[in-house]
């Protein structure tokens, strides 16, 4: 058995990355792959899908198989992978844009069906590579280059969405805790059913300098100050909630994937068939 590195999920000879100064898609892709490797992967098992954004760029960066769709889609495409081969791990890698704006349909429908795929989404709470416009989950009252003097509309909680659509497994973290978002990346990827992971991580250059701080540094110190645990959270007053946001994992359950449910229902009008004859 040949024990692979984090390095052998990636394709080098693309690197340096063209991620702003201050992004966390980095970061997330260092756990990424340092997730595949402990898991005792190999790059040729796993298949990375995106769609478009930055984070959407991350299929450049990686050796595993990898399909590049168009915005919105990249769920569309990994049904369709696992289904056409359910022994690969498949991986859909998409911003907030990608997932539950553009996407919202595929993604409240594989959740609904629950596939069994993982979905990485990256919030940077605006469409960061197409200039800063808000998206769905760019929270009320932001300023972004559509919404310059304050977003009017209240945006998705993505890990709610995933949790009342069906989701196996939903969990929330940031590029600032490292450690648990490989962990809850293993976790998630090991899941039977379909899993999310929501990664909160500002974008910026458009959200971060309108509405946090201009220095990137700054900006990782934000998501240390306001993203918490579960349990602090829940001792945090309704005021505190409303100024921080819950991380960890919140759903962890053991419905029946798509699949599973598929073959089940094949096999028995298989045997009904039988006995008509």
């Amino acid at each position: 058995m040949t024990t692979h590195t984090h390095k052998d999920f990636l394709d080098q000879r693309h690197l340096p990355h063209i991620w702003c100064p201050g992004c966390g898609d980095g970061i997330v892709l260092r756990a990424y792959t340092m997730a595949l490797a402990e898991l005792g992967l190999a790059p040729k098992d796993v298949v990375t899908v995106t769609g478009i954004g930055c984070w959407g760029k991350s299929d450049d960066y990686v050796a595993t198989h990898a399909l590049h769709g168009t915005h919105g889609r990249a769920l569309a495409y990994a049904t369709g992978v696992k289904l056409g081969n359910p022994d690969l791990t498949v991986v859909t890698l998409m911003g907030d844009g990608d997932a539950v704006t553009i996407g919202g349909n595929h993604f409240i429908h594989a959740a609904r069906r629950n596939i069994d795929l993982t979905a990485i989404v990256v919030n940077n709470y605006n469409y960061g590579m197409t200039g800063g416009q808000y998206s769905a989950t760019t929270p009320l009252n932001s300023k972004t280059t559509t919404s310059p003097l304050g977003n009017a509309e209240p945006g998705f909680d993505i890990c709610s969405l995933a949790e009342t659509a069906g989701a196996n497994f939903v969990a929330r973290t940031t590029p600032y805790h490292i450690v648990s978002l490989k962990n809850l990346l293993k976790q998630a990827i090991t899941k039977k059913g379909f899993s999310v992971v929501e990664v909160i991580t500002p974008c910026p250059t458009y959200f971060g300098r309108y509405n946090i701080n201009p220095s990137p540094v700054a900006n990782m110190h934000w998501l240390k100050e306001k993203g918490v645990p579960v349990a602090k959270y829940q001792q945090m007053t309704e005021e505190e909630q409303a100024q921080h946001f819950v991380i960890g994992a919140f759903v962890n359950k053991d419905r029946p994937d798509f699949y599973t449910m598929y073959q089940q229902i094949n096999s028995r009008n298989g045997t009904e068939r039988e006995g008509e004859r």
